[in-house]
């Protein structure tokens, strides 16, 4: 049950950050790798400076932030390969 419940959590912390980053969202496969990868980065990063989530809401934001950062890394890597091919 708890399986079901992080993967729903996740699906929807990679639609909303989606919705933040870009504007639109990328598809169900793609918002719940986003949100999966970004729950463990978000929970990584927040226990760095002491912050603890709790409960549901508290899960879902730390997915959230960690999806946001995901993206925006994603996102300087992607330019960075963009801007070599152009020179």
């Amino acid at each position: 049950m708890y399986f079901i419940w992080y993967l729903l959590i996740g699906l929807a912390a990679g639609w909303i950050a989606n919705l933040i980053v870009k504007g639109s969202g990328s598809g169900l496969l793609i918002n719940l790798i986003v949100g999966l990868i970004g729950g463990m980065l978000g929970g990584w990063v927040l226990s760095l400076i002491g912050w603890v989530p709790v409960g549901t809401l508290g899960s879902l934001a730390t997915a959230v932030i960690g999806a946001i950062l995901l993206l925006w890394i994603a996102s300087m890597i992607t330019r960075k390969k963009g801007d070599t091919k152009h020179r």
